[in-house]
């Protein structure tokens, strides 16, 4: 089977244009679009998973251990210091980064 796309009348040029629109709109989504929204599913379900007791990394660099939950703040325990932070700008938790960030 083969694609057919005419290639002579006064159509053809703009079929051309939007076949390659559409080509270009693809690849936008499979290698840009959708990867960022797998790495964000990946991301926020690593997040509700957070408990009690789990070893994190904050986006700022703090690594500490979960003391409490509550809604969208973290309270973590780091060398003695008490600190509280955003659920969002957890990076890693245990060995398990969130997908896009090195280290």
């Amino acid at each position: 089977m083969s694609l057919m796309v005419p290639t002579d009348g006064p159509n053809a040029g703009f079929t051309m244009l939007l076949f390659q629109i559409a080509a270009i709109g693809a690849v936008f989504y499979f290698f840009i679009i959708r990867p960022q929204q797998q790495a964000r599913r990946k991301h926020e379900g690593l997040l509700q998973a957070l408990k009690k007791g789990d070893d994190i990394t904050t986006a700022g660099g703090i690594i500490g251990r979960v003391k409490e939950i509550k809604d969208n703040r973290i309270t973590i325990e780091s060398a003695g210091s008490t600190l509280l932070v955003e659920r969002s700008r957890i990076v890693r938790v245990g060995d398990q980064s969130a997908p896009g960030v090195a280290g």
